[in-house]
């Protein structure tokens, strides 16, 4: 195996999305991982070349120990992170240690950088929302004199994902207020644009689409960090499906991306107008990933690391028409916050066919995130009407309390009812 090539892998799943011994299939490998410890059940520690525990995965921690580890076994191929907060570290170490393989700087650049993100696909005819970084735009007047006095606008960190720092003014007092105490280096601020919010996941290979589905979320990623359940619904095959997944490839293109999955978000304006919202250099979040292996047999973190080092596709199924979905009930807002009550999963759904409950009693330590929630739910059916009717019925019965630790009295939960 000495001849084999070396996989340098930032790790932080610890479920089945992080077997990178499974995603090989067999393809010969040296196998060193860097990973988080919630990271290391899922990995494959006797097969492994190196294995290192860390708390952080930060660019400068990582980076004497990759140069130690490349004296011991030479340059690797690849340097690859799987989640959103390691792609550009990872893009970083390729960079310092001249690999040829994996993603490069810039391209992941284009993935990460929301202005940087919003400039090409712009700049390729394909509609975004009109937007400006912060750079030396620091107060309300500099920016509305360039965006318009049209409120709302969107204030976002510039490579921050999930909604995270989001905010949306809908006056110049909040403008002004929200610029005040904000790193202008960090932030952009774009134009709100009204409409559904749908998502486009998928697979790229040789510059050309593998593998994609389109879906329209149930509620927004930001109305999730505000307390309400988030999930989405698979669009139908069809025109409007093919009219969205046509979108996200012109998007795609004008980005760059010959090889890698991708979560693309796009706005559906209320006239029908498809708006680029944001893209991840990665598979989707939450129940996406689960979703598309039960109901399409891919596994698109496969797909990922396969596409990212430069190994053939293993997913070569059809495009089997598949209704279905997922819907997931946030973490408790203030923590620690344990389960006071909770409904069961609603009888005669159907569609439901996969869920997880918390126990009465189950105690949150640490904020929540897409990964573990008060309540998750997979939905499949005949088609799309059948599920978001399946969804909405849950939305209207499951129900979940929370009270803070150590208090004898419950309270309400944010997503009651």
């Amino acid at each position: 195996m000495t001849d084999a090539p070396l996989y340098v892998v930032l790790n932080r799943s610890g479920d089945e999305f992080g077997e990178y011994h499974r995603f090989l299939d067999g393809a010969p490998a040296r196998m060193v991982y860097l990973t988080t410890p919630g990271g290391l059940p899922a990995l494959d520690q006797d097969g492994a070349t190196e294995l290192h525990v860390l708390d952080s995965l930060a660019h400068d921690d990582l980076l004497p120990l990759v140069r130690a580890v490349v004296d011991r076994h030479g340059r690797p191929a690849a340097v690859f992170g799987q989640s959103e907060y390691d792609i550009l570290t990872a893009a970083r170490l390729t960079a310092d240690l001249g690999v040829t393989g994996g993603y490069g700087l810039d391209l992941v650049g284009r993935f990460k950088d929301k202005p940087t993100m919003k400039q090409a696909v712009a700049e390729a005819g394909v509609r975004a929302p009109r937007f400006r970084d912060l750079d030396d735009a620091p107060d309300a007047d500099t920016l509305l004199a360039d965006l318009g006095e049209e409120f709302p606008l969107v204030l976002k960190p510039r490579s921050a994902a999930g909604s995270q720092g989001v905010q949306v003014v809908r006056t110049r007092a909040e403008l002004a207020a929200a610029l005040d105490g904000l790193d202008p280096r960090d932030y952009e601020c774009e134009e709100y644009v009204d409409g559904d919010v749908l998502h486009v996941d998928g697979v790229y290979r040789a510059g050309a689409r593998h593998f994609a589905t389109a879906s329209q979320y149930v509620n927004t990623c930001l109305d999730y960090t505000r307390g309400l359940p988030l999930g989405s619904v698979l669009l139908d095959d069809g025109p409007e499906r093919d009219r969205v997944t046509a979108f996200a490839d012109d998007c795609l293109r004008a980005l760059g991306l010959a090889d890698g999955a991708f979560h693309l978000e796009v706005i559906r304006r209320h006239d029908g107008e498809l708006v680029f919202l944001e893209v991840g250099l990665r598979p989707g979040g939450a129940q996406v990933p689960f979703l598309h292996a039960d109901l399409h047999g891919i596994d698109l973190f496969a797909e990922a690391f396969r596409a990212a080092i430069g190994l053939p596709p293993l997913w070569h199924g059809s495009h089997e028409p598949a209704a279905g979905g997922w819907l997931i009930y946030p973490a408790p807002d203030r923590i620690p916050a344990r389960i006071s009550d909770r409904s069961d999963a609603p009888d005669g759904v159907a569609e439901l066919y996969h869920y997880e409950l918390p126990a009465v009693g189950k105690v949150f330590t640490t904020p929540g995130s897409y990964d573990e929630g008060t309540g998750i739910f997979r939905f499949r059916g005949a088609d799309a009407a059948s599920v978001h009717r399946a969804v909405r019925t849950v939305l209207g019965e499951y129900q979940v309390r929370t009270e803070p630790q150590g208090h004898p009295a419950a309270t309400p939960g944010r997503h009651d009812g």
